[in-house]
């Protein structure tokens, strides 16, 4: 059953959850999905408010029409080149919140990129957990070429694809194609466009297999392992592996292995 996951998040955002999964489209076609103040906002609350909703189990973020998003809008980009340092200050913040939010969604997040992914709405593919891409999607980092940089969603593209690939598009500005994303590491499949549905419901029927606080823990898990120092890992993993074998869903899925059975969470 289709049903809403807020009216609060209706204007420049859709959704609907289905089953445990929540999908949220960008839904400004108009403007290929760009973002606006407003968007940012809707979107950054929502995602921050998924954390505490047991009835979502896996988030797809998608785009309304033929583009996923074209990164700032043009009115922002008008008002933006009027503001004085601090608002320039605030309106960068407000995007690194919006990425450290879908980047830290407790959730599975796919991506479902319908089309254009352009500035910032590159940055989120980046911070998707698993991304299918539809082959006609372009994508750049173009920010250079209009004298700025993609500074605030800089960390979540490096640990996308590398230093190596990000100097390189962050320097050109260039375009490039969903094969190009494929092989960087950006996208994970890449199908066409009569196939972007049916591969996105794939990659849900596998998400629905796990744990859902396993995997919420596997997201933490990886966040932070990656800035401890290696002397701190052994016992940071550890402890996080005796925690989770001692958890409720540690010990639903270790019994229902040992009876060859579905794990409540499956069922």
């Amino acid at each position: 059953m289709n049903q809403k996951f807020s009216e609060e998040y209706e204007e420049y955002i859709e959704t609907k959850v289905n089953n445990g999964v929540l999908t949220v489209s960008l839904n400004r076609p108009e403007v290929h999905n760009a973002m606006s103040p407003r968007l940012i906002d809707e979107l950054t609350r929502l995602f921050g408010d998924i954390r505490s909703r047991d009835d979502v189990r896996i988030v797809v973020l998608t785009g309304s029409g033929r583009s996923f998003c074209a990164g700032a809008d043009l009115a922002s980009m008008r008002a933006a080149a009027d503001f004085d340092y601090d608002q320039n200050v605030a309106g960068g913040q407000a995007i690194f919140d919006l990425m450290l939010a879908v980047d830290s969604c407790s959730k599975p997040v796919i991506g479902r990129i319908n089309g254009a992914a352009i500035g910032g709405g590159l940055g989120l593919v980046c911070c998707c957990d698993i991304v299918v891409a539809v082959d006609r999607a372009k994508f750049a980092f173009s920010e250079v070429r209009l004298g700025v940089i993609p500074a605030v969603i800089s960390p979540f593209v490096l640990r996308k694809i590398g230093a190596g690939h990000t100097r390189r598009l962050f320097l050109t500005g260039e375009q490039f194609d969903a094969a190009e994303a494929y092989r960087i590491g950006l996208v994970h499949q890449v199908v066409a466009e009569a196939g972007l549905d049916e591969d996105v419901a794939a990659q849900t029927a596998l998400l629905l297999h796990g744990a859902p606080g396993a995997q919420a823990a596997v997201k933490e898990l990886l966040r932070r392992v990656e800035t401890l120092p290696l002397e701190d890992q052994r016992s940071y993993t550890a402890e996080l592996l005796a925690g989770r074998r001692a958890s409720a869903e540690g010990r639903e899925g270790m019994s229902a292995f040992l009876q060859k059975r579905k794990p409540e969470w499956q069922n």
